[in-house]
Order: structure tokens, then C-alpha cells, then sequence
């Protein structure tokens, strides 16, 4: 049975391979090359990863202007303006996080509480919300497509730290999620201290891999490239356990009856959009996009539509100048 949902899972994704012709197919197709091979039943255990710098608080972002400039009429010279004479907003995202940022296959369109968060930047800069381009990254390209100007921001379930604010900006939180653990529903571990010696797996770059390498009794970590290739490799039974943010978790668990969410979170993950070092202009903008959303219960409305139960109280911005 679980052999048969994994088949199930890659045709879905084969299925949105097809029908996403205007966005990057390169994370798509890694998940394909995974699906076609048995992923590794273990990874050699890395260090265990130096603890991490401080900034104090790397949630902090600069301060949205008093008021935002109308769609259509950004500042001359700012980094909206060149987004809106380009004629759309640029937006790395994952393609396989159901409810946050998943690739419908029934109608080829990307959907989530991040892409609605996206689609309503774009229009605050061009007046649409559907001057957007959406290109496909996997979690250790996020850095990289900021700082090499692949993208203009990043929605991608992207945790604020000091160690990553050093290589690019952030905006405010725009979700507070933590790390827990998905299991086979008849297995008996109750959270990752049940799991020392075990295969627990999480993506490549990501701070749920650290926190697993961190974790005691010692868990098996197990880096694979996107968050469905770990729910595949636990189908498959090549690994023990998933352990990621239980934003995340809860779409995997979504996709497989034959799982279950155990455990307290064991982390906080503040998640924000990554925008690159040169444009803090455009960083106070996305902050008063944000901002806005949070007192005209948009953001609410926005959670509503794709997560469950009622809507907690929006991320209280931090600002730092």
C-alpha cells in the first residue's frame, strides 16, 4: 500500500510537470530523477553543526514607509519601478507544498497561502496580481536566487535566521511555524526523541536538517532535495521519519493517509520573504504590503482559505530602523 501511494504521488507530479510550461521546470524534474531511483536508505551522519550566531532579533526587518506609493506609480528609481517597467514581479517558490506553494495538477496553476501572499505583492507594484512569474527552486537554491538576481523575493517557507539575514534581507514574519515529526500512522515514536538511530529525513539546506543532526539521542539524517521526495522515501520505507516545519508536515500528511504528525514542535521557524541586500527600498515596501494585510484581515482571510481551523493572530512585526 504505501508503494502504491508513492506511484500515486509520482504520477500527480509528472501530471503538473506537464502543465506548468511558463515556470522552471528544474526542481520538478529533481523530483522526477528521485521518484525513478530508490533513494539511499541512509546518509552518512555530517557534523553536528556549529551552534549558531547571533544578531539578536534576526526577525527584525526596516520599517514600512508611512504610506505605499499606488500601484502603477512606484519611486523613480527604485527597485519597484524597474519591476513594474519589466511588467511583473520575479518570485522563487517550491512547487510541492501543498496548502503553501503546490503545483495543482488538475489545472497547472500554483496554489497556496504563499502564492496568494505573492500574487497580492505583484499587484500592490503593477496593479495585477497576475504580472507574476513563479520559478521553481528547490530549498538550497533559495540564497542563491536572491543573491544572484535570479528572483526578486522568495516565498518558500524560508526561516529567518542570523547566519542567512547576513547573505540577504528579510522582511517581517509573515508565519510562525515549527519543526515536528511525520510518521507512518502505526509507528510508535512520539516525537524525534523516539528516534535516535533512525532515518529521519528533510531537505537539503534547510534548518530541519540541522535540527535533526542536533537532536538527541542521534537520529540517521537523511537530505533529499525537496520536502515530496522525503514522503516518497517514506513510502518507500527507505527512511523512518520526516521532520520538518508542521506547516509543511501538514500538507505531506494531507497527501498520505497513511501518516501522522506526532510530537511538540522542538523549534521555532519565523518564516519571511528573502529579498537581496542591495534593495532595502523594496524591503520596506514588501513589509508595508504585509503590513497592510494584517490589519485589513487579509492575511487572515488568506489562512482561512488553505489552512485549517481558526486563524491565529498574524505574526507581530519587529522592526529595526
Amino acid at each position: 500500500m504505501r508503494r502504491a501511494s508513492g506511484i500515486l504521488l509520482g504520477s500527480l507530479v509528472a501530471l503538473a510537470l506537464a502543465g506548468c510550461g511558463t515556470s522552471s521546470d528544474q526542481a520538478l524534474h529533481l523530483t522526477l530523477a528521485a521518484l525513478a531511483a530508490q533513494p539511499a536508505t541512509t546518509t552518512a551522519p555530517s557534523p553536528t553543526p556549529a551552534p549558531k550566531s547571533s544578531c539578536g532579533d534576526p526577525t527584525a526587518s526596516l520599517r514600512p514607509p508611512a504610506s505605499l506609493p499606488a500601484p502603477g506609480g512606484m519611486p523613480a528609481g527604485s527597485y519597484m519601478a524597474r519591476i513594474a517597467r519589466r511588467g511583473r514581479l520575479i518570485a522563487g517558490v517550491d512547487q510541492n507544498t501543498l496548502l503553501f506553494a503546490y503545483l495543482n495538477p488538475l489545472n497547472g496553476r500554483l496554489e497556496g497561502f504563499e502564492i496568494d501572499m505573492l500574487r497580492l505583492l505583484a499587484k500592490a507594484i503593477t496593479g495585477s496580481p497576475d504580472k507574476i512569474e513563479f520559478k521553481a527552486i528547490t530549498t538550497a537554491q533559495r540564497i542563491d536566487a536572491v543573491r544572484n538576481g535570479t528572483v526578486d523575493v522568495v516565498a518558500d517557507a524560508f526561516t529567518i535566521t542570523c547566519d542567512r539575514r547576513r547573505q540577504v534581507d528579510f522582511s517581517t514574519a509573515y508565519f510562525d511555524a515549527g519543526q515536528r515529526v511525520l510518521v507512518p500512522a502505526d509507528s510508535t515514536a512520539r516525537g524525534i526523541a523516539d528516534l535516535g538511530g533512525k532515518r529521519v529525513c528533510a531537505t537539503r539546506g534547510s534548518t530541519s536538517i540541522e535540527n535533526v543532526q542536533r537532536a538527541h539521542p542521534r537520529p540517521v539524517p537523511v537530505a533529499l532535495a525537496q520536502r515530496t521526495d522525503c514522503l516518497v522515501a517514506l513510502q518507500e520505507g527507505t527512511v523512518d521519519a520526516i521532520s520538518t516545519d508542521d506547516a509543511i508536515l501538514l500538507g505531506l500528511e494531507a497527501q498520505d493517509p497513511q501518516v501522522k504528525i506526532v510530537g511538540p514542535r522542538f523549534s521555532d521557524e519565523p518564516y519571511g520573504m528573502a529579498i537581496g541586500k542591495s534593495h532595502p527600498e523594496f524591503v520596506r515596501f514588501v513589509n508595508g504590503v504585509l503590513e497592510q494585510m494584517r490589519t485589513d484581515g487579509t492575511w487572515q482571510g488568506i489562512y482561512s482559505r488553505w489552512l485549517p481551523g481558526r486563524p491565529p493572530a498574524p505574526p507581530t512585526p519587529h522592526y529595526s530602523g
